[in-house]
């Protein structure tokens, strides 16, 4: 159940003020549950202790609203969260436009992916490579098919990757312990 809560006192332990539940009891049962432990996961490690963001709260319940409706994969939630996220946390991104010309990105060009810089066109293909086309996907968060879906989450790894802290995510173990690796609605890479 997401609730808001309000609490004060000094040093770290606190003192509990109030706590009100913004939604019913929202279900989430098998690989929504993991989405759900990793979302959690996501925010206790990047977010800094009692710093309020109170913005990001809404995106999140919409996250967990999404993956408790249980409606296609939860991959295209997950990743509009994680963008939104990593907006929350002061890492704009320019999309739209090529960090080294300035120009409109072109849909059919590579660009590769700079930290503090953006993308930049390039003939290189890997891991930090993208199309214009993904980068588009990417600023609307519409990810119509796998290949776009699993750009944002090559992007969204590596964005929050400074972020974690090097290490990795217990919700992403117990995820790939416990759900079978291959299925064909789930980004797998």
């Amino acid at each position: 159940t997401p609730l808001l809560v309000r609490w004060g006192g000094r040093g770290e332990v606190k003192t509990l003020r109030n706590a009100e539940a913004v939604s019913l009891a929202l279900p989430l049962s098998g690989i929504t549950l993991y989405c759900g432990l990793y979302v959690n996961e996501l925010l206790s490690r990047v977010l800094e202790q009692e710093i309020p963001f109170s913005e990001l709260f809404f995106d999140y319940l919409n996250c967990i609203q999404t993956l408790a409706a249980g409606s296609g994969s939860p991959e295209p939630a997950l990743r509009r969260f994680e963008l939104a996220l990593l907006g929350h946390l002061g890492y704009g991104v320019d999309f739209l436009h090529c960090a080294g010309s300035g120009e409109e990105i072109d849909d059919a060009m590579t660009y590769s992916y700079r930290e503090e810089k953006g993308f930049i066109a390039s003939l290189v293909v890997n891991q930090r490579s993208f199309t214009g086309r993904e980068l588009r996907a990417l600023w609307e968060r519409d990810f119509p098919d796998v290949e776009s879906l699993r750009a944002a989450k090559r992007f969204t790894r590596i964005a929050l990757k400074p972020y974690l802290g090097g290490k990795p995510l217990k919700s992403q173990e117990l995820f790939r312990q416990f759900i079978p690796k291959k299925r064909p609605d789930v980004a797998n890479d």
